[in-house]
């Protein structure tokens, strides 16, 4: 195993990374601030849950097909753009359908994590990301690689998931002041699905460059 002056190293950079600004962080911001607090550690756990599996497959190998496969890695990117459109469209919708909620105000929080998890799991740059960064932290005069990388995914996404959760409930926390400032919550949906559209936006870019 990796000394324990590695670990901490490891455990610094994860903090430093997890907290730095950026789509994961927006999405679910956005998710908190027009839904509550609850909502946003429901798609920070989906999130975790996601990046789990991507520390699994990097363990296995599998993730190793999307460093290999541009078709793979762009296709699954489009998928995720796609999906977070339709995420965003939702928040819209009733300004169509006078007399109807949102349906994502109405999800359960059951709901909202397996949607965080889609969202993640149609995200290849987390695979490519724990190829590239787990590794650097492997003692080669330890236990197995496999093993290690398995404890250094599980540390990271832990640390991932208790500032993301921070986040969630900061965030919700003034989505709730906004909401009872302003006597209603229809433009923070409408802000959240703005950010899931930049998102997707974003990320279909980055598809076709």
């Amino acid at each position: 195993m990796p000394s324990l002056e590695i670990l901490a190293a490891f455990s610094v950079v994860c903090f430093l990374l997890s907290i730095t600004p950026g789509p994961s962080i927006l999405y679910i911001m956005a998710r908190s601030i027009s839904q509550g607090p609850s909502s946003g550690v429901s798609a920070a756990s989906g999130m975790a849950i996601g990046s789990f599996v991507y520390v699994i497959a990097t363990v296995l190998g599998l993730a190793a097909i999307f460093k290999y496969s541009p078709i793979a890695y762009t296709g699954l990117k489009i998928a995720g753009a796609v999906y977070l459109v339709y995420l965003g469209w939702q928040y819209f919708k009733p300004a169509e359908q006078s007399g109807s909620n949102p349906s994502l105000t109405k999800a359960t929080n059951f709901a909202i994590m397996k949607q965080s998890l889609v969202v993640e799991l149609t995200n290849p740059k987390t695979a490519l990301f724990f190829l590239a960064f787990l590794p650097q932290f492997v003692s080669h005069e330890g236990a197995q690689v496999s093993t290690q990388l398995l404890v250094l995914g599980i540390i990271y996404t832990l640390i991932t998931l208790c500032c993301d959760i921070s986040i969630a409930l900061l965030s919700g926390k003034l989505g709730n002041w906004l909401s009872q400032k302003n006597g209603h919550s229809q433009w923070q949906d409408k802000m959240a699905g703005s950010v899931m559209f930049i998102l997707a936006g974003v990320i279909g870019y980055e598809s076709i460059n």
